[in-house]
């Protein structure tokens, strides 16, 4: 039976799918993931929790799949990027919980090396901009913090990666300590030309290579889970970072196509092909991903940090809403915000502003503002955030965008995409499927082990579900965006 199971470990959840060969789903499972906070700004997760929510989601799903292990014919992951993890090579013990790519621990660090002018040589060897959201300044951290941490990574006891070596290490019994090339560009230590470690970061971080993972495609044989997990021996055949996974889950194959993943974060990528394009607008330069053999193939990408997570803050922090799809019911008892904006910088801004002492900010109350204004607002500061950043990647492409493609849990609310179209002036589409993260693992999972023989077979297969044309007048939509730079500087200018 020609079927793929996608392990899908994300920020606050982790979801095992197995997909047939029409990319339909057979069985899903999910577990939330718990979100630890020691101080502010700090965000932790456990690394052995992680591991266990990967057996149990996987398991759960082959089992509703009506199907078993021996069935399938590959393994495909997904992960959360940029977030670390330390083990003991010999145990598989973590030594310290994982730091989540939004922890901001490090930004101290990142700005010393910004003035001693380190940023310049970072973007051109990673294609990254200087910032606490990448895995370097972690790694850096967690060595000093674990007693005899550099040396017993440089003697090659500890091993150390983003959530995709952990669960291939895991999967396959220890016997193999990779991570895929997408992964690897986000850890600002690899050389975005080469494809390889970069010494100069290495050792600018303090970084022995010794405890790093070999790096290798997207798609292709990676290893082979333990028949004791799953139930059988199965080929890993992808590893790809979710915001990536997701790129080529749309199908954005050709360049100048972009997709936007609505999820706790935002994350807009658009697909450049072969040449690695540097960025003037502080955005960042990703490989896309490399399949098999061929040459890597890249991406212009800008992240917002709070996305899907401004609704929670909502639901948790205010308690206006009970779930968070209240909202766009809230959202919709007013035509609009009332002339709030709300700025979601509550662990900084993301690209193109890249600045960490941002803080979220709430402007234009006045007696008149209902929950309704403020849910209102919150949406719209989530599209506000995204229409930044396609601005800035139509500079650096030389090119303008007329279709945004979405995807991700938040791009369920039909308000938010209109919403989003009527900012960005664009129509906006949304699949059928949105969950295009674990579709584009079991895509890359399949092409692995020849289930279709190219991407141009997978075209064949996608289905739209809606499209959301901009219906917003030019000058409203120009005065709309001249309230939102001006909410966003006076954020950026908070002293506590």
């Amino acid at each position: 039976m020609n079927t793929i199971l996608a392990l899908d470990q994300g920020t606050s959840s982790t979801r095992g799918i197995v997909f047939d060969q029409n990319l339909d789903m057979l069985g899903t499972a999910q577990e939330e993931i718990s979100q630890h906070f020691p101080q502010p700004g700090w965000v932790e997760h456990d690394a052995e929790e992680i591991w266990q929510s990967v057996l149990v989601t996987g398991r759960k799903a082959i089992k509703k799949s009506g199907g078993s292990a021996s069935g399938l014919s590959a393994v495909g992951i997904t992960n959360q990027r940029e977030t670390v993890v330390i083990w003991d090579r010999k145990s598989g013990v973590p030594l310290h919980r994982a730091i989540v790519w939004q922890d901001r621990r490090t930004a101290d660090h990142m700005e010393a090396l910004r003035e001693v002018g380190k940023e310049r040589l970072v973007q051109e060897r990673t294609g990254l901009v200087l910032d606490s959201y990448f895995s370097a300044s972690k790694l850096h951290w967690l060595l000093r913090e674990i007693p005899d941490g550099h040396a017993r990574a440089a003697a090659g006891d500890l091993a150390a990666g983003t959530i995709d070596s952990w669960l291939i290490f895991r999967l396959t019994n220890g016997r193999v300590h990779r991570t895929d090339i997408t992964n690897a560009s986000r850890t600002m230590l690899m050389n975005i030309g080469t494809g390889e470690w970069d010494l100069e970061m290495l050792a600018l971080f303090d970084i022995p290579v010794a405890m790093l993972p070999e790096i290798c495609p997207t798609s292709g044989l990676i290893g082979r889970c333990a028949p004791e997990h799953f139930g059988a021996e199965i080929p890993i055949s992808a590893a790809v970072g979710d915001q990536q996974s997701a790129l080529f889950g749309q199908l954005c194959t050709q360049r100048g196509m972009v997709k936007c993943t609505y999820g706790t974060g935002c994350f807009m990528l658009m697909f450049v092909g072969a040449d690695a394009v540097p960025s003037k607008n502080r955005l960042l330069t990703t490989v896309a991903w490399k399949i098999g053999n061929s040459p890597p193939e890249y991406a212009l990408e800008g992240s917002v940090f709070m996305g899907g997570a401004s609704i929670q803050w909502l639901r948790d922090g205010l308690g206006i809403i009970q779930t968070a799809s209240e909202v766009n019911d809230l959202a919709a008892k007013v035509p609009d915000s009332g002339g709030v904006v709300l700025v979601p910088g509550f662990t900084g801004l993301g690209a193109p502003y890249w600045d960490a002492s941002a803080r979220g900010s709430i402007f234009g109350l006045s007696r008149g503002t209902s929950a309704a204004h403020i849910a209102r607002a919150t949406l719209d500061g989530i599209a506000f955030q995204v229409t930044d950043l396609l601005g800035a990647m139509e500079q650096d492409a030389g090119m303008k965008i007329w279709r945004l493609r979405a995807d991700g849990g938040a791009s369920a609310s039909d308000l938010l995409m209109q919403i989003q179209a009527d900012l960005l002036g664009v129509t906006v589409e949304r699949p059928k499927a949105i969950e295009s993260t674990a579709i584009g693992a079991a895509m890359m999972a399949g092409l692995g082990v020849g289930l279709w023989p190219d991407s141009d077979a997978l075209c064949q297969i996608r289905q739209v579900d809606r499209e959301f044309p901009a219906t917003l007048p030019a000058r409203e939509r120009r005065d709309r965006m001249r309230r939102w730079k001006r909410a966003v500087k006076r954020s950026r200018h908070w002293q506590p």
